[in-house]
């Protein structure tokens, strides 16, 4: 035991005795002082790449501002020509705001992809990277891009304006209050607000009631075989002419559409202007009803007298 802690001790003190050695040497002022400047050499050395760096970025930047400053003006002066123009031509309010939404974003969507351009950035690689974000984005959010795209459409092809009375085929309907590029909010008739999302109303069959000058009223009428069908069609036509608010181009109909077992069913239809269609569909039923039920004419639905019979047996 005693050999092995011999050996081993004698090995330990050469090492020891090396890195006292390199330990003198490290603190050893030349050594020191080499060190040093190495260290401020490497730095002067960064610091000369980076100032060289800066003086060459210089033109780039200024190059950069100057297009950045030339190009905001430029985007305001397209902005207020093209916003001078919608109001020359009267162009509606929420097409308006909404093409100018996005010739603004476009504009400036360019003009910084330029800016960068002229700093020395890779504009490929910012491409990319916004086609990675907008196509994350549309995963997302496809119900959103739906209605968006739906209230592009309905802007631009106008099926109906702010004001029009509309009518869609899943049975929705009211007067257009605004048209927004998600959600078109109408008032029914009721004074219910309804908002329906573009994507399916621009899917959808519409019925403008507004965009019309004219409207057709049609109702049916039924009489008495026992009267003169000549002599109540002339009584319907001559009320008819005698409302100012017929139209008499196109002129009225009145004709025999159905021999049912109550009676005779005439058709009767006449055309009125769009502001008094509503006020005439149902005034004119009633004045017609009159006119024949109350004017001489027989009702086939009033109740008819029932005679009863009793017969007594005779007595033997």
């Amino acid at each position: 035991m005693k050999k092995d802690s011999l050996v081993t001790v004698t090995k330990e003190v050469p090492s020891l005795a090396k890195e006292k050695e390199e330990l003198i040497n490290a603190v050893n002022p030349e050594n020191m002082k080499e060190g040093i400047s190495s260290v401020v050499t490497d730095v002067s050395t960064h610091m000369e790449r980076f100032i060289a760096m800066l003086i060459d970025a210089i033109p780039a930047v200024v190059k950069a501002i100057l297009f950045l400053i030339v190009g905001l003006f430029i985007i305001r002066t397209v902005l207020r020509i093209v916003k001078n123009r919608f109001e020359k031509r009267n162009v509606d309010m929420s097409l308006r705001g909404f093409l100018m939404s996005i010739i603004k974003f476009v504009l400036y969507a360019l003009l910084i992809l330029s800016v960068a351009g002229n700093l020395g950035f890779q504009t490929t690689a910012i491409l990319g990277a916004l086609s990675g974000l907008v196509l994350a984005a549309g995963l997302a959010l496809q119900g959103s891009l739906s209605n968006f795209a739906g209230g592009v459409l309905i802007l631009l092809f106008r099926p109906f304006e702010v004001g029009d009375y509309i009518e869609n085929s899943a049975g929705t309907d009211g007067t257009v209050e605004k048209i927004d590029l998600l959600y078109t909010t109408l008032n029914n008739a009721q004074g219910i607000k309804v908002f329906s999302p573009n994507g399916a109303l621009a899917n959808s069959v519409i019925r403008n009631f507004s965009k019309i000058s004219k409207r057709r009223i049609e109702f049916a009428l039924t009489v008495s075989y026992a009267d003169n069908i000549q002599k109540v069609q002339q009584a319907i036509e001559s009320k008819l002419v005698a409302d100012s608010r017929v139209l008499q181009d196109p002129k009225p109909e009145i004709f025999v559409k159905e021999l049912a077992a109550s009676g005779v069913v005439l058709t009767v239809r006449a055309w009125a202007t769009k502001t008094d269609f509503g006020s005439l569909n149902f005034e004119i039923q009633d004045e017609i009803k009159k006119t024949i039920y109350e004017g001489g004419f027989s009702n086939p639905f009033a109740a008819s007298p029932i005679r009863v019979i009793n017969e007594t047996p005779e007595k033997k």
